[in-house]
């Protein structure tokens, strides 16, 4: 079955490389046995591979069970896959089989797989492993012939690092990963996905279909898709049973995801407010920058108070000269500094004495390093304006914020 195909079967939607190369992976992997991790985020459509992996591989008249992990809570989640027995535990009134004894000779789908707790994830090692599992509260052991295809949001190799996960699980389950895109990275794929699903709204709902305009398409591509498909879906529902004007525009698209887009430019950390996992990896770059700016100026008001304490000798001024050269510019550099024996300073010719005596009454006004938010905004607006010669979709996209934000930081910063 060629990738088409199976995109019609399986009602996926959409032209992206990188999405034909995750349906090709399967396709190829689904005549075997092997364990497939699928990774990708939340709402980009992960649980239909499993599908076109069990339809397309010799199991495919077996039973298929998909399970959701983060959903089961701790304490009954090696009942839910292994089964129980009688008396076993507290309400346990029967004995019970499990998904893996229930599913044998097909294939069990593990989404949100990263929750799974470290004793249950022993037990899924031994599965995969040998094929072999224990009820709870029994010491027979069982065999099971399921083929495992496991899904996550998370990066599962961050999670191993961290000893939230098991790095032996997580090599058994990564035979063959398949990566699912999120919708930012296939953006010939969203007016058409809206499209498709605002007329199945239109005919679900008995209302006349949507047109979008040209600067509403462009708004929709844009867009960063944090929700991916499930997002574009959810807004095509909210449009298309709110909206009386069945054409759209860029405005209406704007409208309703006020606030999605709006805050994309550097923002100062602050620590009793927000915590650094919340942080864009965009803020948390301007925090390292800002951090470092700090501790450069803490470093020159250092050597300042050194060399007005007179504990500056010659030898640190031989040997890390290029380096104070490089903390000050030709503005802040003191005169004394560059011209002693023009100040009338005595200069000891001895490696332990002081270079610079006296500083204290030398002139010099130390400048402060500007911080300010609004003007590094305003000089990275600039920037990309003028290296895309005034275009200002190209300047958002590289800014990485919408061209409404884009509109109204010029309008604000009174740019020209």
């Amino acid at each position: 079955m060629d990738i088409q195909s199976i995109k019609q079967r399986f009602g996926i939607i959409g032209h992206s490389e990188k999405l034909d190369r995750a349906i090709d992976v399967a396709r190829q992997v689904a005549p075997t046995d092997i364990t497939v991790l699928i990774s990708g985020e939340s709402g980009t459509g992960k649980e239909a591979f499993p599908k076109i992996i069990h339809h397309l591989s010799t199991r495919k008249h077996g039973p298929y069970i998909a399970v959701n992990c983060g959903a089961i809570p701790e304490g009954t989640i090696d009942s839910e896959l292994f089964g129980h027995e009688k008396g076993s535990f507290t309400g346990a009134q029967e004995a019970r089989k499990g998904y893996f004894e229930v599913v044998n000779g097909g294939t069990i789908f593990l989404d949100e797989v990263a929750e799974l707790p470290s004793l249950t994830q022993v037990r899924l090692l031994r599965v995969l492993e040998s094929g072999e599992f224990i009820k709870v509260g029994s010491s027979k052991v069982l065999k099971t012939n399921v083929r495992v295809v496991a899904a996550t949001n998370i990066d599962l190799q961050e999670a191993v690092s961290k000893g939230k996960f098991r790095e032996d699980l997580y090599y058994r389950l990564n035979t063959v990963p398949i990566y699912v895109p999120p919708l930012r990275e296939r953006k010939e794929d969203i007016v058409m996905l809206f499209k498709k699903f605002s007329a199945d709204f239109a005919e679900k709902y008995r209302m006349p279909p949507l047109h979008l305009t040209k600067d509403a398409e462009e708004a929709l591509e844009n867009n960063r898709w944090s929700g991916n498909i499930r997002q574009l879906k959810n807004l095509a529902e909210q449009i298309s049973v709110i909206e009386k004007n069945r054409t759209i525009t860029a405005e209406t698209i704007y409208n309703y995801l006020a606030g999605e887009s709006e805050s994309r430019l550097p923002v100062l950390f602050n620590r009793e407010e927000q915590g650094a996992g919340n942080l864009s990896e965009r803020e948390i770059l301007y925090k390292i920058l800002f951090d470092m700016r700090r501790d450069i100026t803490d470093m020159k008001k250092i050597i300042m108070e050194l060399m007005q304490e007179g504990q500056v000798t010659r030898r640190f001024q031989e040997e890390n000269a290029h380096l104070i050269e490089k903390l000050y510019d030709d503005r802040d550099l003191p005169q004394i500094y560059k011209e002693p024996k023009k100040q009338g300073f005595d200069i000891p010719e001895n490696d332990s004495g002081p270079i610079i005596e006296n500083i204290q009454d030398a002139p010099h006004e130390f400048m402060e390093e500007n911080l300010s938010i609004q003007e590094k905004e305003k000089d990275l607006i600039i920037k990309a304006l003028e290296k895309y010669n005034g275009r200002r979709k190209k300047a958002a996209e590289e800014l990485g914020i919408s061209e409404r934000t884009l509109y109204r930081k010029i309008k604000e910063y009174d740019i020209r």
